[in-house]
């Protein structure tokens, strides 16, 4: 399977949504700043998410983006699928014309292959991903990291070098 950049950054962000739900709507500019992901391409990303109703934006003031359905609802597969991500391990795509416009003998071993990745990828949902305790490890790495931030940049505040 080859799982770009796009498919990446589009589970990373809703992961992230569901991670901090609590101080929901967000800013994509919140988003793109806490995982690192280029701001022009995560509105594009949104866009496309939105569209497959993954994501609801909301206008105005305060306004931002939340999660379309319930996290325990939307699964990886559904997110790599919104954003025409391939879930392809086959050197022809899938059509069966990899070896001179014929079947190669390894194609039907790749095409199970991407069964695996599929059903595996369907079985994960944002909420139950949010609750591995290697990503709440992160999480809470990222808090420490962020309040050492805040705290170093209170302190060049009051004490100037």
């Amino acid at each position: 399977m080859y799982l770009t950049a796009k498919g990446r950054y589009a589970v990373t962000a809703l992961l992230d949504l569901v991670l901090h739900e609590e101080k929901a709507p967000f800013a994509l500019s919140e988003i793109s700043k806490r995982n690192h992901i280029p701001l022009p391409y995560l509105e594009r990303l949104a866009g496309q998410l939105r569209a497959k109703g993954l994501l609801i934006s909301i206008r105005g003031p305060g306004g931002g983006y939340i999660l379309g359905q319930p996290p325990d609802k939307i699964t990886i597969a559904d997110i790599v699928l919104a954003i025409e991500e391939p879930i392809d391990t086959t050197k022809c795509g899938g059509k069966g014309n990899c070896a001179n416009g014929h079947v190669c003998l390894t194609h039907v071993l790749w095409d199970q292959l991407n069964y695996k990745i599929f059903e595996f990828l369907q079985n994960i949902t944002l909420k139950s991903l949010s609750l591995w305790p290697e990503i709440q490890q992160i999480v809470q790495l990222h808090q420490i990291q962020a309040h050492s931030m805040k705290t170093c940049n209170i302190t060049t505040e009051i004490h100037p070098s």
